[in-house]
């Protein structure tokens, strides 16, 4: 768990459980595992730096998630990005982690597409709707990318304001206000 996560309501003794639960390890050592065998970068950084930042996320807004799914959200945050860039499959997922997790991570699976509009498609959304925590999920990775972009004063921070009215028009539905809050104001032209 990072200092961050550490902070505030992060201390929930569930969180705690959850974060050292066997699941939650497996998926970490996986998800890493993957995104090193295939050279796979954040910003020219070993992609566990984004994977953490939406764990971070997960657990900072895990007061939103019920108790008994703690552990397959967060083991989910490790593992999004998986089947997408990892060539894993959805049966990798399922036969290392489980079903639930599985779900979740292959919700969170863009579309073939040309462009970023194209692989983010009504299909991919109505996958995210439909799956229960994908929304969650989801919103942890917007979240991480928007402030990572941000504070680096990357162009893609551009890319998600230009986005954020139909993302949120797509997945709105799916509750966690605090989060939409965070995200809106990440997306602001503030200083913040």
């Amino acid at each position: 768990m990072s200092n961050e996560a550490l902070n505030g309501n992060f201390a929930k003794p569930m969180l705690v459980a959850a974060l050292s639960s066997e699941l939650v390890t497996k998926a970490k050592n996986y998800a890493i595992k993957c995104h090193t065998e295939t050279n796979h970068k954040y910003d020219g950084k070993p992609y566990e730096t984004h994977l953490q930042m939406v764990v971070d996320y997960a657990c900072k807004y895990a007061y939103l998630i019920v108790d008994n799914v703690l552990e397959v959200v967060i083991a989910s945050a490790w593992t999004h990005d998986t089947i997408e860039d990892c060539r894993q499959t959805y049966n990798d997922v399922k036969n290392e982690l489980g079903i639930q997790v599985a779900e979740i991570t292959y919700a969170l699976t863009n579309e073939k597409g040309r462009s970023r509009k194209e692989r983010a498609n009504s299909f991919y959304y109505d996958g995210i709707r439909n799956t229960p925590f994908a929304g969650y999920v989801k919103l942890c990775d917007r979240l991480a990318n928007a402030k990572y972009s941000k504070q680096q004063g990357s162009r893609m921070i551009e890319a998600y304001r230009k986005e954020h009215k139909h993302f949120m028009a797509e997945l709105s539905c799916v509750g966690f206000e605090p989060m939409w809050d965070e995200l809106s104001e990440l997306l602001s032209y503030g200083c913040h």
